[in-house]
């Protein structure tokens, strides 16, 4: 049973030293409750308060990584069911489905396309995270071959071996046990097999079953064998069943701290139809996946999938921001126009875009403004002339360029006569209003 805050706060040293960021030692209890908090932010907790308090500070979903290396994936640690009420922490991973029965370069084409897949946007690195290596072929030895190519053509991928038959998965898991792979599919009928290979090669191990109350009695049939890192199929594959299931599980871990579905979730949403293959695959990462394995990953897709998942796993309260700094674009030159905005990612990928879209080499100054666009940094006291005037002068630009002429948003046309004051000696330009006007704007000027 999970504590409640009264019997939180007990453990606690009650000095309200404020150290864990609460103004109280029954406020942080309160919250380590509701699992918004970790014990650990707690410094002066003891050692028995640890012990006692360990299994109510554990995350309701067990986290653990997929795959290995820099790039390996943090699955499940999530504490709420809706964003707004804090935030989603592990974004889910993308993976790519392949069976084993294509031709070997037909397997490594694919594998090389995840290895590619990787793109940036808005400031951050996306990519495809992961391989499921299907069991099609039937032969042990030729899947164990598709497993080595797969770990070596992708080497940054995490591998997940879709393989119910326990030896041909063991004789996988050996092939490629320093990737840490998910082994898929322990079922009622092979759970034992399974969960014995699992913890030989210390490896997480997906439940197979059909069904809520199936699941959880073959999650605590594993844990009772010894196998703790669990990922969990229910057998959903309508969009339906996804959110039905998925929500059941999301909310019975959190709400109900029933912990034989505390683990993360994997969907299969293989279509032939690619657009709909998306469409299934965006409510599984509105809906609380882990792990969604596609049959194909076109660009197009990657991009429409990326973004959703981006949008989900940022913080809703705090803006996505990008570095102050002079940003040079297309090898400028010291003639080259300078051009101020704010540093919202958003602002700064639409507008460093419609810049180099012009194709005349320019210098974006970037301010910080604690991640708010131009009309409401300006709003808010934090893109003024002042301020403007104040980033310019201590950026250095000056000595590193011909003129002295500032393009600013033409939103913000209201500062050009204050900053022409703030920043003596400089001609203040008010630039377009849109972004998509910045082209025409910068071509008119260079000619």
């Amino acid at each position: 049973m999970a504590l409640t805050g009264v019997q939180i706060f007990k453990f606690l040293p009650k000095t309200n030293c404020k150290k864990c960021g609460f103004p109280t030692c029954l406020a942080f209890a309160m919250a380590l409750a509701q699992n918004k908090v970790e014990l650990s932010k707690c410094p002066d907790v003891s050692e028995e308060a640890k012990k006692t308090l360990g299994e109510a500070s554990a995350p309701p979903i067990r986290m653990f990584e997929l795959g290995t290396g820099a790039k390996a994936v943090k699955m499940g640690g999530e504490t709420v069911l809706f964003r707004h009420d804090k935030k989603f922490f592990n974004p889910c991973a993308l993976a790519i489905n392949i069976k084993d029965s294509l031709s070997d370069d037909e397997i490594a084409k694919k594998a090389t396309e995840v290895a590619n897949s990787e793109i940036e946007r808005v400031g951050q690195k996306l990519r495809v995270d992961a391989i499921s290596l299907e069991y099609a072929s039937g032969n042990s030895a030729q899947y164990e071959k598709a497993a080595r190519l797969i770990a070596e053509k992708a080497p940054d991928a995490a591998i997940i071996l879709n393989c119910k038959d326990a030896a041909a998965a063991e004789a996988a898991v050996k092939a490629v046990a320093a990737r840490k792979p998910l082994l898929y599919g322990a079922t009622p009928e092979n759970a034992e097999a399974m969960a014995n290979i699992a913890k030989t090669h210390a490896v997480p191990l997906c439940a197979c079953a059909q069904g809520l109350e199936a699941l959880s009695a073959l999650t605590e049939k594993l844990q009772g064998l010894g196998v703790s890192d669990l990922v969990l199929d229910s057998g959903a594959k309508a969009a339906k069943e996804i959110i039905e299931h998925n929500t059941q599980i999301r909310r019975s871990a959190l709400r109900k701290n029933f912990k034989p579905l505390g683990f993360p979730i994997i969907n299969f949403v293989l279509r032939d139809d690619p657009v709909y293959e998306a469409t299934a695959a965006s409510v599984a990462i509105a809906k609380y996946s882990s792990i969604v394995v596609l049959s194909s990953i076109e660009k197009w897709k990657n991009l429409a999938l990326f973004t959703v998942r981006q949008n989900l796993y940022t913080d809703p309260q705090v803006p996505m921001q990008v570095e102050q700094k002079i940003y040079k674009i297309s090898e400028p030159s010291a003639n080259s126009p300078l051009m101020i905005t704010t540093n919202f990612s958003l602002t700064y990928f639409i507008v460093s875009g419609e810049v180099e879209n012009s194709k005349v080499p320019s210098l974006l100054a970037v301010m910080d403004c604690e991640g708010l666009s131009v009309l409401t940094a300006w709003a808010a006291g934090k893109f003024t002339a002042a301020k403007i005037s104040q980033f310019i002068k201590e950026s250095g630009i000056e000595g590193q360029i011909s003129h002295k002429e500032l393009i600013i948003p033409g939103q913000v046309a209201i500062l050009s006569g204050a900053l022409e004051d703030k920043l003596e000696g400089w001609k203040i330009t008010v630039g377009p209003r849109e972004a998509n006007a910045i082209p025409t704007f910068l071509k008119s000027k260079a000619s």
